[in-house]
Protein backbone atom coordinates (compact mmCIF):
# COMPACT_ATOMS: atom_id res chain seq x y z
CA UNK A 1 0.00 0.00 0.00
CA UNK A 2 1.77 3.44 -1.29
CA UNK A 3 2.71 5.76 1.42
CA UNK A 4 0.29 9.14 1.76
CA UNK A 5 1.41 12.43 3.39
CA UNK A 6 -1.88 14.25 5.64
CA UNK A 7 -1.86 17.85 4.44
CA UNK A 8 -0.04 20.02 6.19
CA UNK A 9 -2.55 22.17 8.31
CA UNK A 10 -2.63 25.98 6.85
CA UNK A 11 -3.16 27.54 10.42
CA UNK A 12 0.32 29.04 11.11
CA UNK A 13 0.03 31.25 7.88
CA UNK A 14 -3.72 32.51 8.65
CA UNK A 15 -2.81 33.47 12.26
CA UNK A 16 0.67 35.13 10.96
CA UNK A 17 -1.51 37.13 8.27
CA UNK A 18 -4.28 37.87 10.95
CA UNK A 19 -2.02 39.64 12.99
CA UNK A 20 -0.39 41.56 10.80
CA UNK A 21 -3.85 43.19 9.40
CA UNK A 22 -4.76 43.65 13.36
CA UNK A 23 -1.13 45.35 14.20
CA UNK A 24 -1.90 47.49 10.89
CA UNK A 25 -5.19 48.75 12.06
CA UNK A 26 -4.02 49.74 15.68
CA UNK A 27 -1.03 51.68 13.92
CA UNK A 28 -3.07 53.46 12.01
CA UNK A 29 -5.70 56.07 13.02
CA UNK A 30 -8.64 57.26 11.36
CA UNK A 31 -7.44 60.01 8.70
CA UNK A 32 -10.24 61.62 7.44
CA UNK A 33 -11.68 61.76 4.27
CA UNK A 34 -11.05 65.28 3.15
CA UNK A 35 -8.63 68.12 4.51
CA UNK A 36 -11.25 71.01 5.21
CA UNK A 37 -9.69 74.65 3.55
CA UNK A 38 -7.81 76.83 5.70
CA UNK A 39 -7.49 80.60 6.89
CA UNK A 40 -3.70 81.58 5.15
CA UNK A 41 -3.23 85.24 5.52
CA UNK A 42 -5.81 88.26 7.14
CA UNK A 43 -4.67 91.77 5.79
CA UNK A 44 -4.60 93.50 8.44
CA UNK A 45 -2.88 90.56 10.36
CA UNK A 46 -3.46 89.22 13.55
CA UNK A 47 -1.63 91.60 16.14
CA UNK A 48 -0.94 94.87 13.59
CA UNK A 49 -1.31 97.88 15.62
CA UNK A 50 -2.98 100.34 13.19
CA UNK A 51 -2.85 104.04 13.40
CA UNK A 52 -6.62 103.89 12.43
CA UNK A 53 -9.34 101.63 11.36
CA UNK A 54 -8.71 100.29 8.11
CA UNK A 55 -11.98 100.68 5.26
CA UNK A 56 -12.02 97.12 4.96
CA UNK A 57 -10.50 93.74 6.29
CA UNK A 58 -9.78 90.66 4.01
CA UNK A 59 -8.82 87.35 4.85
CA UNK A 60 -7.34 84.48 2.09
CA UNK A 61 -7.90 80.85 2.17
CA UNK A 62 -6.24 78.12 0.87
CA UNK A 63 -9.31 76.95 -1.31
CA UNK A 64 -12.78 79.26 -3.25
CA UNK A 65 -15.08 79.87 -0.46
CA UNK A 66 -18.69 78.70 -1.33
CA UNK A 67 -20.30 82.20 -2.11
CA UNK A 68 -23.95 81.53 -1.27
CA UNK A 69 -26.17 84.21 0.95
CA UNK A 70 -25.66 83.54 4.44
CA UNK A 71 -23.00 81.09 4.32
CA UNK A 72 -20.20 83.96 5.05
CA UNK A 73 -20.52 85.93 8.27
CA UNK A 74 -17.70 88.56 9.34
CA UNK A 75 -18.27 90.34 13.06
CA UNK A 76 -15.89 93.16 13.77
CA UNK A 77 -16.20 94.92 17.08
CA UNK A 78 -14.05 97.09 19.05
CA UNK A 79 -12.78 97.20 22.74
CA UNK A 80 -16.13 98.40 23.63
CA UNK A 81 -18.01 96.15 21.80
CA UNK A 82 -19.44 98.46 19.63
CA UNK A 83 -20.03 96.94 16.03
CA UNK A 84 -18.03 98.53 13.13
CA UNK A 85 -18.72 96.23 10.20
CA UNK A 86 -20.38 98.13 7.02
CA UNK A 87 -23.02 95.83 4.52
CA UNK A 88 -22.14 92.34 3.98
CA UNK A 89 -18.98 90.54 3.80
CA UNK A 90 -18.12 90.12 -0.29
CA UNK A 91 -16.51 86.41 -1.74
CA UNK A 92 -14.35 86.02 -4.53
CA UNK A 93 -12.70 82.74 -5.32
CA UNK A 94 -10.37 81.85 -1.92
CA UNK A 95 -10.70 85.85 -0.28
CA UNK A 96 -13.44 87.60 1.94
CA UNK A 97 -13.66 91.29 2.37
CA UNK A 98 -15.85 93.18 4.85
CA UNK A 99 -16.19 96.74 5.20
CA UNK A 100 -15.66 98.41 7.74
CA UNK A 101 -17.21 102.08 9.34
CA UNK A 102 -17.11 104.11 12.39
CA UNK A 103 -14.88 105.24 15.58
CA UNK A 104 -12.65 102.38 16.72
CA UNK A 105 -10.64 102.37 20.29
CA UNK A 106 -8.04 100.02 21.16
CA UNK A 107 -8.50 96.38 20.35
CA UNK A 108 -10.50 95.36 17.35
CA UNK A 109 -11.80 91.48 17.42
CA UNK A 110 -12.96 89.83 14.47
CA UNK A 111 -14.82 86.77 14.32
CA UNK A 112 -15.66 85.29 11.12
CA UNK A 113 -17.53 82.10 9.66
CA UNK A 114 -17.37 80.63 6.48
CA UNK A 115 -18.25 77.61 4.02
CA UNK A 116 -15.49 75.42 2.71
CA UNK A 117 -15.28 74.20 -1.12
CA UNK A 118 -16.01 70.99 0.54
CA UNK A 119 -18.89 72.16 2.34
CA UNK A 120 -17.98 71.98 5.69
CA UNK A 121 -17.94 75.45 7.93
CA UNK A 122 -15.17 76.56 9.63
CA UNK A 123 -14.32 79.56 11.61
CA UNK A 124 -11.73 81.23 13.77
CA UNK A 125 -10.93 85.26 14.92
CA UNK A 126 -8.07 87.05 15.40
CA UNK A 127 -7.46 90.83 16.35
CA UNK A 128 -5.24 93.80 16.08
CA UNK A 129 -5.01 97.50 17.82
CA UNK A 130 -6.12 101.00 16.67
CA UNK A 131 -5.00 104.36 18.87
CA UNK A 132 -7.53 104.68 22.14
CA UNK A 133 -9.58 107.43 21.58
CA UNK A 134 -9.70 110.43 24.14
CA UNK A 135 -12.44 110.42 26.66
CA UNK A 136 -14.82 113.17 26.29
CA UNK A 137 -14.67 116.07 29.15
CA UNK A 138 -17.68 115.33 31.72
CA UNK A 139 -18.82 119.48 32.42
CA UNK A 140 -18.34 119.82 36.52
CA UNK A 141 -20.58 121.74 38.61
CA UNK A 142 -17.67 122.73 41.37
CA UNK A 143 -15.79 125.88 40.42
CA UNK A 144 -13.00 125.93 37.78
CA UNK A 145 -9.55 126.86 38.65
CA UNK A 146 -7.64 129.47 37.36
CA UNK A 147 -5.71 129.14 34.35
CA UNK A 148 -2.45 129.08 36.32
CA UNK A 149 -3.16 126.70 38.98
CA UNK A 150 -4.57 124.33 35.74
CA UNK A 151 -0.96 124.64 34.07
CA UNK A 152 0.69 124.23 37.11
CA UNK A 153 -1.36 120.93 37.72
CA UNK A 154 -0.85 119.95 34.37
CA UNK A 155 2.89 120.26 34.31
CA UNK A 156 3.31 118.33 38.26
CA UNK A 157 1.46 115.31 36.62
CA UNK A 158 2.95 112.63 34.19
CA UNK A 159 0.66 111.72 31.57
CA UNK A 160 -0.55 108.60 31.53
CA UNK A 161 0.00 106.27 28.31
CA UNK A 162 -1.69 102.92 27.80
CA UNK A 163 -0.09 99.75 24.96
CA UNK A 164 -2.39 97.96 23.53
CA UNK A 165 -1.46 94.44 23.73
CA UNK A 166 -2.11 91.95 20.50
CA UNK A 167 -3.84 88.70 21.74
CA UNK A 168 -1.53 85.86 20.89
CA UNK A 169 -2.60 83.68 17.89
CA UNK A 170 -2.74 80.53 17.63
CA UNK A 171 -0.20 79.72 14.66
CA UNK A 172 0.17 75.43 15.57
CA UNK A 173 -0.75 73.50 12.63
CA UNK A 174 -1.84 69.90 12.69
CA UNK A 175 0.53 66.75 12.38
CA UNK A 176 0.88 65.36 9.16
CA UNK A 177 -0.47 62.11 8.97
CA UNK A 178 2.14 60.66 5.83
CA UNK A 179 4.47 58.83 8.57
CA UNK A 180 0.74 56.77 9.38
CA UNK A 181 0.03 56.05 5.60
CA UNK A 182 3.45 55.16 4.88
CA UNK A 183 3.59 52.53 8.34
CA UNK A 184 -0.23 51.15 7.16
CA UNK A 185 1.26 50.51 3.74
CA UNK A 186 4.39 48.69 4.88
CA UNK A 187 2.23 46.65 7.28
CA UNK A 188 -0.41 45.65 4.18
CA UNK A 189 2.34 44.60 1.94
CA UNK A 190 4.33 42.09 4.45
CA UNK A 191 1.25 40.98 5.66
CA UNK A 192 0.26 40.53 1.65
CA UNK A 193 3.81 38.40 0.75
CA UNK A 194 3.25 36.45 4.19
CA UNK A 195 -0.19 34.91 3.21
CA UNK A 196 1.15 35.01 -0.43
CA UNK A 197 4.13 32.29 0.30
CA UNK A 198 2.41 30.26 3.03
CA UNK A 199 -0.88 29.58 0.92
CA UNK A 200 1.28 28.98 -1.80
CA UNK A 201 2.98 26.47 -0.29
CA UNK A 202 0.98 23.29 -1.05
CA UNK A 203 1.06 20.09 0.79
CA UNK A 204 4.29 17.88 -0.56
CA UNK A 205 3.93 14.91 -2.31
CA UNK A 206 5.91 12.08 -1.02
CA UNK A 207 8.61 10.31 -2.11
CA UNK A 208 8.71 7.54 -4.74
CA UNK A 209 9.24 4.71 -2.63
CA UNK A 210 8.66 1.94 -4.78
CA UNK A 211 6.22 -0.41 -5.61
CA UNK A 212 4.51 -2.85 -3.27
CA UNK A 213 5.86 -6.64 -3.27
CA UNK A 214 4.60 -8.48 -6.27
Amino acid sequence: MPFTQAPRRRTLPAVLATAFLAAAALFVPALPAAAHDELISTDPSSGAALEALPAAITLSFSADVLPDAGATVIEVTDASGASLTAGVPEVSGTEVTQALAGPASGAVAVQWRVVSSDGHPIDGEFAFTVPESAPTPTPSLTPSASPTETQAAASSSPAATSEPVAEPVDTSAPASPLPWILLAVALVIVAGVLVYVFASRGPRKPADGGTAGR
